[in-house]
């Protein structure tokens, strides 16, 4: 099977949905005076926050990217690490499985968003945003972590909850298994294994 597995973080190791989606909707009621529902925003998931603002038509990107992690600060309380993920990565740093993040946070959203969950050190390698030119789906953002870490494509797999993640796995050539308790439903998404339950990542290793 695979003694490489790379995780994504929102809807994958975090339960962030309601922060990312109200912070947001808060941003975009300010700029554009739009009311705009979770499902009208919920594309925004996935990709990074300048990806998204430009998506919806806000032209001062750079200073609403900042406002809009400002806002999710105020949404913090809501986020939490999804049930059963700790102990999976103990017992996969425990079988000797080397574990990475592909992530479109930015560095210092890592640092800020990710880090107090105290999860980081059970992760070799993480490629932020900031590392490449291209993005999710654009598959730079992994073929970047299997030059760093080394790994063997062939027994390297993806996890994550989006189309965007799959697209980015396909893409660099590797597996990709879908989270479904962050991605909710697998519609249209073509994953080699869907997991239920992140317990069920330990049945994709192999030392």
């Amino acid at each position: 099977m695979y003694n490489c597995i790379i995780f994504d973080i929102d809807g994958t190791l975090l339960d962030t949905e309601i922060a990312v989606l109200s912070s947001l909707q808060k941003l975009v009621f300010e700029e554009l005076n739009e009311n705009l529902s979770f499902d009208e925003l919920r594309f925004a998931l996935g990709i990074p926050g300048e990806v998204a603002l430009n998506r919806l038509g806000i032209t001062n990107i750079l200073d609403c990217n900042v406002k809009w992690n400002k806002y999710l600060k105020e949404y913090f309380h809501n986020v939490k690490v999804f049930d059963d993920i700790k102990d999976t990565l103990i017992k996969l740093n425990e079988i000797g499985i080397l574990t990475g993040i592909v992530t479109s946070k930015t560095k210092e959203e890592f640092l800020n968003d990710f880090v107090p969950f105290e999860l980081n050190n059970y992760f070799k390698l993480v490629v932020c945003a900031d590392d490449t030119e291209e993005h999710k789906p654009n598959p730079e953002p992994i073929l970047k972590f299997i030059e760093l870490s080394g790994a063997n494509k062939s027994k390297t797999i993806y996890i994550g909850d989006t189309k965007y993640d799959m697209d980015c796995a396909f893409g660099a050539g590797i597996d990709f298994a879908l989270a479904l308790w962050g991605a909710k439903s697998s519609i249209g998404i073509n994953a080699n294994y869907i997991l239920e339950n992140p317990k069920q990542v330990l049945k994709l290793a192999k030392v």
